[in-house]
């Protein structure tokens, strides 16, 4: 049997050449190897972010609206006071009492200090004396010309009598019209110093400061020694104000409405409160007024309420829970949380929302009622409060950290 020359031929090493270069060396698979796995985790990488990164969304807080207690929508705020004053001096001045504490009831025009008054009580005492010293300028100006006119009197008697000469009347009569005009020069100084004297006065009224109405004092700003001023000297060594007094008749609520909620309220519309620091006390009280203006920052509107019957424990800046009611005579629609259209999802036949808590989603399934305005009423599976995802990302899973780029109240 004859061998195949060329296949012989082909399985020929030729001299000098290196028979380990037909096989891949150790080192160099080990290097592919390498780089293979490093290319697998980072795809890894990449593929876990992709799935369990951070998804940045928006996010809005359902307003409740309980049909058991006939609320339309649900609002927080705080308590203010209508009238409150930073009470300061007319004049600058060193103050030398302060017939203060915080929490005193005060009356209108009731004195709450007293500034240093010796330059005052001086200038006063000057313009004092000048308005004596005119006082009897015009004393003598009056003795003098009732002794003329009577000299005047007399010389016409005599002239009559062609005892005298017409010269010596003509001389009676200008010493009279002098005398005259002096007593009114002398009458406008008297006039003028009495002008002085009176601002003088009112000078001295002026380093006490009063009480511009009644009201309680909820801040004492200066003490006996410092000095005070109506207008900001520069520095920190001169006070602007003394007290600050609230009008406690003056309280009322204010709160921010979500503007997609506006439409829920109404002037005069009743309301109930209920204090954070009374949970079970309900304030009544009724809407006095919509501001017409909104918050672009925060997209909402501020809202007026007035409370019913005020009470001593309702103090300024406090936090407060408003519900507003359903007018009386109207069927309650407000059967569950509203929550705007586009925090919906839809899977089939089921409507879902995507629940936020503790920086993650949880896909919950919710069944919803008629939609008005942008607004579908949650009729199972939602309560008020919760957080929810608008306009979701597609790439949201159950379980997915978020990130609450935009949080609208």
């Amino acid at each position: 049997m004859s061998l195949d020359k060329v296949a012989l031929e082909s399985l020929r090493i030729e001299q000098g050449s290196d028979p380990e270069r037909y096989r891949d060396p150790p080192a160099r698979r080990y290097r592919w190897l390498i780089l293979g796995g490093v290319a697998a985790l980072v795809v890894a990488v990449l593929a876990w972010r992709q799935l369990n990164g951070a998804v940045p969304v928006q996010t809005v807080t359902v307003e409740s609206t309980d049909g058991a207690d006939g609320a339309v929508l649900n609002a927080s705020g705080y308590v203010v006071a209508r009238r409150l004053a930073t009470v300061s001096s007319k004049v600058t001045g060193r103050i030398t009492e302060v017939l203060f504490e915080e929490g005193a009831k005060v009356e209108a025009g009731q004195v709450l200090a007293r500034l240093d008054p010796a330059t005052a009580r001086a200038e006063y005492d000057v313009v004092a004396k000048s308005l004596l010293a005119a006082q009897r300028n015009l004393t003598e100006i009056e003795v003098r010309l009732a002794d003329a006119r009577r000299t005047l009197d007399r010389n016409r008697s005599i002239f009559e009598r062609k005892l005298v000469a017409q010269s010596v009347v003509d001389a009676s009569e200008a010493e009279v019209a002098a005398l005259q005009a002096r007593l009114g020069a002398a009458g406008a100084e008297v006039s003028v110093s009495r002008s002085q004297l009176a601002l003088s006065a009112q000078s001295l009224q002026d380093l006490e400061v009063r009480a511009p109405f009644a009201g309680v004092v909820i801040s004492k700003d200066a003490q006996p020694g410092e000095t005070v001023s109506p207008v900001s000297a520069g520095g920190g060594f001169t006070r602007t104000g003394i007290a600050t007094i609230v009008d406690m008749d003056s309280r009322e609520i204010e709160v921010d409405v979500n503007e997609a909620y506006i439409n829920r309220v109404s002037d005069d519309q009743k309301v109930e409160s209920v204090l954070d620091a009374y949970p079970d006390w309900k304030i009544p009280g009724h809407v006095i007024s919509i501001v017409p203006t909104a918050d672009r920052q925060k997209a909402t509107v501020r809202v007026r309420i007035g409370i019913d019957q005020l009470d001593p424990r309702i103090l300024p800046d406090m936090g407060i829970k408003v519900s507003f009611l359903e007018p009386a005579g109207v069927a309650s629609t407000a059967a569950g949380p509203h929550i705007p259209e586009n925090a919906l999802g839809k899977q089939g036949d089921a409507r879902f929302v995507w629940l936020v808590r503790d920086g993650k989603v949880e896909k919950r399934t919710v069944k919803v009622g008629d939609a008005k305005d942008g607004q579908v009423v949650v009729l199972e599976g939602l309560q008020g409060g919760a957080t929810l995802v608008v306009d979701a990302p597609r790439r949201l899973r159950d379980g997915s950290a978020v990130d609450l780029k935009a949080k609208e109240q």
